[in-house]
């Protein structure tokens, strides 16, 4: 248990006395009910097996901030970092701001935020590996480092940017909620530290003495209807209409009635367009770029291949089938190992099964893996099954490879359902709309034509049907470009992170998304002729048709490229110098990240 100082100070104790039944979101405030768990179970908090008397043990606990009291002195950070042992890079508690008004009439808002402990934590049910639980002990939702194999889609589905994925020891950890504190009574270390009575912490919707009351919105604080987190602020004085951004996101917020509204902040950035190739394509989400276009080219592929009867029967006597399955089991294995070493702990990368219930990441895992066993189960039967099982007739060997191929189907349905699923996140609303699926729906039948009439070329020459396949690419390519059309509406239309994430794709990104669509609308025009009129005949053909080819795959990559890299998420606003992307990219062109102070890890994951 945590050891009580003799000179532990008042305001550092748990100060509920009555606690009320329900919370704001008309959640049971006791866990034991609302969970049907029984009470007195251990933490086991440094191994130590004993039950803490806080008489509120199982109710949900959360903190409380007063906006009007922060000064901005950050001991709450200090006071988590020195307890939790964290790294400069890391932070389970950050300090941020927005700011209004010129000199003299200039209001600055600090914000301290760690994790919420939410009522419905996303983070929970995303983890593929079943690090976090929510215990009915304070409410509490605690994560296990050692599970987590460092995918960090946690980061991804938190609103509040409160899981920390660290670069170098490749795992997530996030505040705990000092539950070790709190088993003998006294309030987390980040509360007890602050300086300015900003923070304190008990029982939900308790609201502390000398305090009226218990918003559960601020100015830079996301909704909190995606996860309903277990945090009250308190803003009395009066504030100007709008606020802005310290760090490089373009966002302001502007009041509307009583709650203030995210919207774009075109100040922030050039109004014209610009290049910037090189941190497009080279992020970090580069692995997962490779991964989802060579996931969806194969299953597109293969299912042109049984459903569009590419080849003539017995299946396994014409020349296609070696090249053609060695190429998609290739493709798909590369991916796969791709997106494995991309993890902060490829060796355990089995763990991404374990949460299957509730994870769409583990049901994405279980489907690509049913497809990929089954495609290589559907190759062993063509390459070596006459061979092998030669006492067979070639039609019960049809019969038995019927097996795998219907599983790889089935594969296919889940792991592509579910690879867009686990994208449609509140807390990323660039992803959160239709056209995800419609790109990766479009991805999918495009490249899978692209890549198996590509080796249809390469081991027959141009001996096709080149209008069906063209007809085929066209209707991939223009399933994308409908929903493109669609997206960026919805993104203008809908304001806040959507809405800003669009603004840097037409500045900062716009010569690569012009090129992209310069790219698409080009391969959809000249598809839509080779499908009327066929190809030109001779070497003006080949070389038109590689021309078209290599079009299609570059439009694809790019706008994958620009699906990662232009997501602007619902975080907290950061400091100019702290959790600002803008001062890292700085810091990493001229060297600073170099210094252990920046908090800064480059060359990592």
């Amino acid at each position: 248990m945590f050891k009580i100082r003799r000179d532990e100070p008042n305001y550092a104790h748990l100060w509920d006395k009555e606690t009320k039944l329900a919370n704001i979101y008309g959640d049971e405030i006791d866990l034991l009910e609302r969970t049907g768990l029984e009470a007195g179970q251990s933490l086991n908090i440094n191994g130590d097996g004993s039950v803490g008397d806080n008489p509120n043990r199982n109710k949900q606990h959360g903190f409380y901030f007063t906006a009007d009291n922060c000064i901005g002195c950050h001991a709450c950070e200090a006071a988590c970092s020195e307890k939790n042992d964290n790294p400069s890079h890391i932070a389970f508690r950050s300090v941020g701001f927005v700011e209004s008004g010129t000199y003299p009439d200039y209001t600055r808002l600090n914000i301290s935020m760690a994790c919420n402990h939410c009522d419905d934590p996303v983070c929970l049910k995303g983890c593929p590996t079943r690090a976090y639980t929510k215990f009915a002990e304070y409410g509490a939702v605690l994560q296990d480092p050692d599970i987590c194999f460092g995918c960090g889609y946690c980061t991804w589905v938190c609103p509040y940017n409160a899981p920390q994925l660290d670069p170098i020891k490749g795992q997530v950890s996030k505040c705990n909620m000092c539950v070790d504190r709190l088993e003998v009574g006294l309030k987390p270390a980040c509360v007890s530290a602050c300086l300015g009575n900003a923070l304190d912490f008990g029982v939900i919707e308790n609201v502390p003495e000398r305090r009226e009351q218990a918003k559960t919105q601020i100015p830079g604080f996301p909704t909190p209807d995606i996860s309903h987190p277990n945090i009250r602020f308190s803003l009395s004085r009066t504030l100007q209409r709008v606020f802005t951004r310290p760090d490089s996101a373009p966002l302001k917020y502007v009041r509307e009635g009583d709650a203030y509204q995210p919207v774009v902040n075109e100040a922030k950035g050039l109004a014209q367009r610009q290049w910037n190739f090189k941190p497009l394509l080279t992020s970090h989400e580069n692995a997962h770029i490779i991964f989802t276009l060579c996931t969806q080219a194969v299953m597109g592929a293969f299912l042109l291949v049984l459903l569009g009867g590419w080849f003539d029967q017995p299946l396994y006597s014409t020349e296609l089938f070696v090249p053609v399955m060695a190429a998609l089991v290739g493709l798909l294995g590369f991916g796969l190992a791709v997106l494995n070493l991309h993890l902060g702990k490829p060796m355990r990368f089995y763990r991404g099964f374990n949460n299957w219930r509730l994870s769409p990441v583990s049901r994405e895992i279980a489907g690509v893996s049913l497809f990929f066993t089954a495609l290589c189960g559907y190759a062993f039967f063509g390459l070596l099954g006459p061979q092998y099982l030669g006492i067979l007739s070639a039609h019960s060997i049809n019969l038995l490879a019927a097996l795998p191929a219907l599983g790889a189907v089935l594969g296919a349905a889940i792991g592509l359902y579910y690879m867009i699923k686990l994208y449609l996140i509140p807390a990323r609303p660039f992803w959160n709309h239709w056209q995800t699926a419609s790109s990766f729906a479009g991805s999918t039948l495009t490249l899978g034509m692209l890549l198996l009439s590509g080796l249809m070329v390469l081991a027959q020459g141009f001996h096709m049907e080149v209008r069906g396949v063209a007809l085929i690419l066209l209707a991939g390519l223009m399933l994308e470009a409908i929903g493109l059309v669609f997206h960026a509406r919805a993104m203008k239309r809908q304001g806040g992170e959507g809405a800003a994430s669009h603004f840097e794709q037409v500045t900062r990104y716009g010569f690569p998304y012009l090129l992209r669509n310069l790219l698409l609308g080009g391969s959809i025009v000249s598809l839509a002729g080779v499908a009327l009129f066929g190809l030109p005949v001779g070497a003006v053909g080949v070389v038109f048709a590689s021309l078209l080819a290599l079009s299609i795959l570059a439009s694809a990559i790019i706008g994958r490229a620009l699906f990662y890299v232009l997501v602007i998420p619902t975080t907290m606003p950061g400091g100019f110098f702290w959790r600002n992307k803008g001062f890292e990219e700085h810091a990493i062109a001229t060297g600073l990240a170099d210094k252990i102070h920046a908090g800064i890890v480059t060359g990592k994951h």
